[in-house]
């Protein structure tokens, strides 16, 4: 089995089995109804309630205690540097993890779980979707065959749209990406106005690159976050769920004249699974392979889910 992280007593993280992550939650109500978390699912995740509380009631509860600490350490700052009326800045939750591995899910259900805690605050999600390049542009540059590796998006609009989030500004723009169309669409945005909570949501988030060697500084997306969520499984497990989607989409979505993939709906069964199964080999596989798996040790939290897409095991990042 792959390891996530160094095992025994060098590691950073300490290790939970799904059954004793669970006590966590302590008591911690959970209002949401099955309904609610169908509606928070992705295609092909099959997330139910007990899910929920086994798992995520108790990551929103850390979260939370995360977010109290820093409001409070913003405070005592704001004191320290005498500067009364300085603007508390949004505490920022990364999530990565592959494709088809429920990252959508876990960043829908955690921000309908923290927006239900006591204090109410005001949570936003952002996925890195629409800071992909426009396909016109990746097919220019060559790189509609890499689309989702670090390459195919628009590091410094990233950069500074994370910026300006953690510099306190109001109503920052972010792009919108279709599924549909499978390309950002031209002039919508989403606007995002100092929540208290931001969740960015993307395969590469976690992302590193060379560092320069005469030691200017090269901020990282990462640099940006407060808390980061790494959501992990067997590469063969991802490559299964990967294909069923597709070939669920292959009847539903794709069936839409509109979509990108329409001409897969097309196909017969076994040319559109032999479609699937070139796009998981010659991009997905890639791309977890050369940069999104080699980000996981750089979470705060490791999510490790098992064959029915249940978190199996949680690790945890030492104080």
């Amino acid at each position: 089995m792959d390891t996530p992280v160094a095992s025994g007593k060098y590691s950073p993280y300490r290790f939970y089995p799904a059954e004793r992550w669970a006590e966590f939650a302590e008591g911690a109500a959970l209002d949401l109804t099955h309904d609610d978390v169908r509606r928070l699912s992705s295609l092909n995740d099959p997330i139910d309630l007990d899910e929920v509380r086994r798992i995520y009631l108790s990551i929103s509860r850390l979260l939370s205690a995360h977010v109290e600490s820093s409001q409070l350490l913003f405070k005592q700052r704001r004191e320290f540097f005498n500067r009364p009326h300085a603007v508390k800045t949004p505490f920022i939750i990364g999530i990565a993890g592959s494709v088809a591995v429920g990252k959508s899910t876990t960043a829908r259900l955690l921000k309908e779980l923290l927006a239900r805690w006591p204090s109410s605050p005001q949570v936003d999600l952002v996925t890195t979707d629409g800071f992909l390049f426009p396909n016109e542009v990746l097919r220019r540059k060559g790189l509609m065959e890499r689309k989702g590796f670090p390459d195919s998006y628009d590091v410094g609009a990233l950069l500074r749209f994370l910026s300006a989030i953690k510099s306190g500004q109001a109503d920052v723009r972010a792009p919108v990406y279709s599924h549909l169309t499978y390309d950002v669409l031209p002039g919508e945005h989403v606007v995002i106005d100092r929540p208290d909570i931001l969740i960015f949501e993307g395969l590469n988030v976690l992302q590193t690159r060379d560092l320069p060697k005469d030691g200017r500084f090269v901020p990282f997306l990462s640099d940006f976050f407060d808390f980061a969520v790494y959501i992990d499984a067997e590469e063969e497990l991802i490559h299964g769920w990967y294909v069923q989607r597709f070939m669920r989409l292959r009847e539903t979505a794709f069936r839409d004249p509109k979509s990108f993939f329409h001409r897969y709906s097309e196909l017969s069964e076994a040319a559109a699974m032999a479609i699937a199964e070139g796009l998981w080999s010659n991009i997905n596989l890639k791309n977890l392979r050369e940069n999104i798996r080699p980000t996981r040790p750089r979470a705060d939290l490791i999510l490790k889910k098992g064959a029915d897409h249940r978190v199996e095991q949680v690790a945890l990042r030492k104080l």
